[in-house]
């Protein structure tokens, strides 16, 4: 969360003398009676960023760290190509406590319980500075308590499930239920926050009193306090549920997957290819930072991960080019916060649908794909509408690198993507990250520039295990709130008292849900909320009629919103930290940008072609009305008519975004009805401009007519 501190404008970058899991960025705001404060948010860094073990990971910790990242990818490995090592075959519940032993416990380590300790005021007069908080006793003992607790849950695989330790364990078990129980919340705070935790908590001991509360929906079956620990322990439905289940046999490899990618040079690749290809044209700086914060996403689905890797290179040269702080701040977060929704890695959220939904990943993928392509294309025309509104030029192309060398040198980053895709068709979600990973690394052992060195190889095998390391530590804390709920039995009375409240309004309960979706997202990790959300609310959506899959994209969507709108905006934050812009303008300015995310979901809701949930022809035709209606909404929100050179007023904005809106729903007359304002926008535009005596200005060169210049030159 944001903090205030009085002093002058600072930015501490994580580094050799940082903390591990901290970047502290700062931009001034006016305080009370004229004081200047800055406003500091700290934040991860990118998992997958090559750097020094900072001091509180030095030696044998760091070490620690990366043989238990070893034996977990192999464990892994071995429990998803069925490899049988050394004759041991697991139970999947003794598989997931050897996952914890391995991750969870060097959550403790990796993450420190507080994120910095204040020193004395510094001689150059910045005031109090953080120093990073240094691995203390306890966080041993945390660490051991893990090992001891899990491996012997672990060994007790077998005995809990045939003897029902859940309700019935020995005396020692319900003390180790307990102490898993803390662990997991003590895990989810280090890794998510304090605010998740608190709700985690909440949820998890709800079963001990859900008999007693005041409102009839929210009255469930009640447990006492053994048999709630038993059951979040050693359950099928508490940290043993289906998040950790599906993070461990699915997620795995694609973390592996992006942090390999990153660590082998795919995000230097991308981000030239972006330059490559879109550097030159109109507003050239803004496209090529959409552009590459589109690929990291496909690499990370991290928000404020992609705008901490992307944003220094992107933010300055924007800046340089003629677009204002805050609005090169706006691009990076909007363009970032779409990683959660982009494939082939999207967020952890879209993983845990694969349990919710009982659908192959694959067919999330392709219901997906639509979606993230008019979010981009609508940040891309709105930024084109910017550009010439103002008259911003692309880069110069003496300054971008050349297309041709970039392909040649990096074509096994795309071949990768490809590989990816395929291998998800012909075999299994959980077996094709491990393929495409292997061959990374192979590829980054031999190639000639930055290849992966010993000490490059053990950082990656560091960032591997921090990254997972971080998941594992909310998911299981995710867990608790599933347990929480299925243990007393109210999911199935909040959404009866959803349909009850809505009727079979459609629209009113989607309104209900993104409002919903949106306030947990403020305080939850996108995954918590959405996990929630399948509970609570999904069920109820899908009884009105809305398809499946379109019903648990709807809740990712609008839990993700939170990165770029106020009073939280994470992503928005980060980046007015970079480009050194008021946060709150900057977050203003972001939600314009990225208005597409907060309306697409309610199209693809309605209109389940656009999650490819129909025949083929009717997708095609959603598609394309759909692009028209995100040109119809760049229009509007810019006030600039793309194509025509015009400024449109106010009414005729308005009449855009109606139209835009219309063109994404479902049925003939709302096709009609779309297309025909955008006509009567077109054509009073056109009017005006002959009326003036002017003629429509020519259109930028598109990307394709760019590339050709640029290839024959």
């Amino acid at each position: 969360m944001p903090s205030l501190s009085n002093g002058r404008p600072r930015c501490r970058k994580a580094g050799k003398h940082s903390s591990d899991r901290l970047t502290r960025k700062t931009w001034p705001r006016n305080g009370p009676h004229g004081r200047k404060n800055t406003l500091t948010i700290e934040t991860a860094p990118p998992a997958g960023t090559t750097t020094d073990a900072p001091p509180r990971l030095n030696g044998p910790w760091r070490a620690v760290v990366v043989v238990f990242t070893v034996l977990g990818i192999l464990l892994s490995m071995n429990q998803v190509f069925f490899w049988d090592l050394f004759g041991v075959t697991l139970l999947t519940h003794a598989y997931l406590y050897y996952m914890l032993t391995c991750f969870l416990a060097i959550a403790f380590i990796i993450f420190p319980a507080s994120k910095s300790v204040t020193l004395p005021a510094a001689d150059d007069g910045v005031g109090p500075r953080p120093r990073p908080a240094a691995l203390a006793w306890y966080d041993v003992v945390l660490f051991a308590a893990t090992l001891v607790v899990t491996v012997y849950f672990g060994v007790n695989a077998e005995t809990i499930l045939n003897l029902g330790w859940d309700y019935a364990a020995p005396p020692l078990a319900a003390v180790f239920s307990v102490v898993l129980w803390g662990l997991a919340i003590e895990a989810l705070r280090r890794t998510a926050g304090s605010a998740v935790a608190v709700i985690a908590f909440l949820f998890s001991v709800y079963p001990m009193f859900s008999s007693r509360m005041p409102f009839g929906f929210l009255q469930g079956i009640s447990h006492d306090f053994r048999t709630t620990a038993q059951i979040h322990a050693v359950g099928v439905e508490g940290i043993m549920g289906l998040p950790l289940q599906t993070a461990a046999s699915i997620l795995i490899g694609f973390l592996l997957f992006g942090v390999i990618l990153r660590h082998t040079g795919g995000s230097t690749f991308f981000h030239n290819l972006a330059q490559s290809l879109f550097g030159g044209a109109r507003g050239g700086a803004a496209k090529v930072s959409v552009a590459s914060s589109a690929s990291m996403g496909m690499m990370s689905g991290s928000a404020v991960s992609n705008v901490l890797t992307t944003g220094p290179m992107t933010i300055p040269a924007m800046i340089k080019a003629g677009f204002s702080p805050r609005y090169a701040g706006a691009v990076e977060a909007t363009a970032s916060s779409g990683g959660s929704i982009t494939p082939p890695v999207m967020g952890t959220a879209a993983f845990l649908m694969i349990s919710f939904v009982g659908v192959p990943y694959k067919e999330i993928l392709i219901a997906a794909t639509i979606p993230a392509i008019l979010y981009y294309v609508g940040i891309y025309l709105q930024i084109d509408a910017y550009s010439s509104r103002k008259g911003l030029a692309g880069l110069p192309k003496s300054k971008l690198p050349r297309f041709g060398p970039v392909m040649a040198s990096g074509w096994p980053y795309l071949a990768s993507l490809v590989m990816l895709t395929a291998l998800l068709v012909v075999t299994t979600e959980t077996q094709a990250p491990f393929w495409v990973a292997g061959a990374l690394v192979v590829y980054g052992m031999v190639k000639r520039e930055g290849r992966l060195t010993p000490r490059r190889f053990v950082d990656m095998l560091f960032d591997c295990g921090r990254t997972i390391s971080e998941i594992l530590g909310i998911i299981a804390g995710v867990g608790l709130i599933v347990g929480g709920l299925n243990m007393s039995g109210v999911t199935l009375s909040l959404a009866r008292e959803l349909l009850v409240l809505v009727g079979d309004n459609v629209v009113l309960m989607l309104i209900a849900g993104a409002v919903t979706c949106f306030i947990l997202g403020m305080g939850m990790t996108v995954s918590a909320a959405y996990v929630f959300l399948a509970i609570v609310m999904v069920p109820a959506v899908v009884e009105l009629g809305i398809d499946p899959i379109a019903a648990h994209l709807f809740v990712i969507y609008w839990a993700a919103v939170s990165y770029i709108t106020p009073p939280v905006a994470l992503a928005s934050f980060a980046a007015a930290g970079i480009a050194g812009s008021d946060p709150m303008k900057t977050s203003v300015s972001a939600m314009k940008l990225g208005a597409v995310k907060y309306i697409v979901p309610f199209g693809f809701a309605l209109n389940p072609a656009l999650v490819a949930q129909a025949p083929l022809p009717e997708i095609v035709m959603a598609f394309s009305l759909s692009l028209i209606g995100v040109y119809a909404l760049a229009c509007a929100f810019e006030g600039w008519v793309l194509g025509m050179g015009r400024r449109l007023p106010m009414l005729l904005r308005v009449v855009s975004a109606v139209a835009g809106v219309s063109l994404m729903m479902p049925g003939v007359a709302a096709a009609a009805l779309g297309g025909v304002l955008l006509g009567v926008v077109l054509l009073l535009t056109f009017i005006a401009l002959r009326k003036d005596g002017q003629t429509p200005t020519a259109a930028a060169p598109t990307h394709a007519e760019g590339r050709l210049q640029s290839l024959s030159e």
